[in-house]
């Protein structure tokens, strides 16, 4: 019992991690790198 639960929050906390870089590379690097290129202005 005691496995599965400590298996269920480590797979709990890698699905929440991931969701979280996915979107910080969505809408925060991402963001900011499409910003410098339109500052440009070729």
């Amino acid at each position: 019992m005691k496995t599965i639960t400590l298996g269920a929050i480590f797979i709990s906390g890698l699905l929440v991690s991931f969701t979280g870089y996915t979107l910080d590379t969505t809408f925060g690097r991402l963001q900011q790198l499409r910003y410098t290129f339109e500052e440009h202005g070729d």
